[in-house]
């Protein structure tokens, strides 16, 4: 099955999002993506806030373990405290090199955490996960939820 890592960032009252426009479809989600052979979780967590985002981070933990059905896997969802940068994608990333075809694209962003009720975030699941993390605070264990 496969096994992906996501990032949570906030900085001030802002929420890293990856804005997606897939063929007119669009959504957020968070930043981030597959762990390659012989990665560990943390090793493919920093590489794809890199290659997505040219941000740094710091100080990661496990808060959330997302089963995500055949398709996606199991998701290791990180808080990462923001150390600096400002969104954008890696000139030689995967999804800067999507974005060239223009139908589907890229745009890591910070979206105003005030906006997040009323944003397409996907999966739901996890959009329930981080409102109620933001509201009342992280779990110290991970907790493990079922995407719908």
């Amino acid at each position: 099955m496969r096994k992906a890592v996501r990032a949570i960032v906030v900085n001030g009252d802002k929420l890293l999002v990856m804005h997606r426009n897939k063929f007119g479809n669009e959504y957020y989600a968070l930043v981030g993506g597959g762990i390659d052979f012989g990665e560990t979780a943390e090793q493919a967590l920093n590489r794809e806030i890199n290659e997505e985002t040219s941000l740094t981070t710091k100080n990661s933990r496990l808060v959330f373990i997302e089963d995500a059905g055949e398709i996606f896997g199991i998701q290791y969802i990180y808080l990462c405290e923001y150390a600096g940068g400002e969104p954008k994608l890696q000139p030689q990333s995967m999804e800067a090199k999507i974005n060239a075809g223009g139908k589907n694209t890229y745009t890591p962003m910070w979206l105003p955490i005030k906006d997040l009720p009323k944003t397409v975030l996907l999966p739901e699941a996890l959009k329930s996960a981080l409102l109620d993390g933001l509201k009342n605070g992280w779990p110290s264990q991970p907790i493990t939820f079922r995407a719908e």
